[in-house]
């Protein structure tokens, strides 16, 4: 009888430890096939049919709907040009140039994704309504403060800075050039 006792729980404690073990896995990723270039990263397996498990489950938790392959690429930076962290209570400029897309999109979202609420409903840009220069280059400011021009709401902490791409030729088969993506830049905290 102790025989079966003794199986019995390893069986029980070779379930608990998988189980805290995909846990763990779950909770430190986006899974894998990412591609960088300089602080955006994306994962444009997840909106196609060879998801990893790993990423079929973290979106499966999470909630969120991927862009397919067809669609558009998501990149996220949780860093600014330079490697430091983003945190809203610092003011960073966001400058052109962009990756070549019909349309894209750039958010600033919590760190787990969800929309920062603020007064002035300001949630994202997009190619078609934002304040060009001369020459068509643009600069975004996100700040807690309102600000003159293409002002981006954050809030105190860290948060993300999202860029959707639509419709792009963009080749995601090899790590794209980062000089053509928008540079992030700190300009001062309070």
């Amino acid at each position: 009888m102790t025989n079966y006792l003794k199986a019995f729980a390893v069986m029980i404690a070779g379930l608990l430890i998988g189980f805290a073990l995909t846990a763990v896995s779950l909770g430190l990723g986006r899974g894998f096939g990412q591609i960088v270039a300089g602080p955006w990263i994306a994962w444009p397996r997840h909106g196609g049919a060879d998801i990893d498990p790993y990423a079929r489950a973290m979106l499966a938790r999470t909630g969120e709907a991927p862009l397919g392959r067809e669609q558009g690429l998501a990149f996220i930076a949780h860093a600014d040009s330079s490697g430091a962290a983003l945190d809203g209570r610092c003011v960073y400029s966001i400058t052109d140039p962009t990756p070549a897309a019909r349309y894209w999109t750039l958010g600033a979202a919590s760190t787990n994704g969800a929309l920062i609420d603020n007064p002035a409903q300001r949630y994202v840009f997009t190619s078609a309504e934002l304040l060009r220069h001369e020459g068509g280059g643009f600069a975004i400011e996100t700040a807690e403060e309102a600000r003159p021009g293409n002002w981006l709401p954050t809030r105190r902490g860290p948060f993300i800075l999202i860029l959707r791409l639509y419709d792009t030729t963009l080749d995601t088969e090899v790590a794209p050039d980062p000089a053509t993506f928008p540079q992030i830049t700190k300009l001062g905290c309070a």
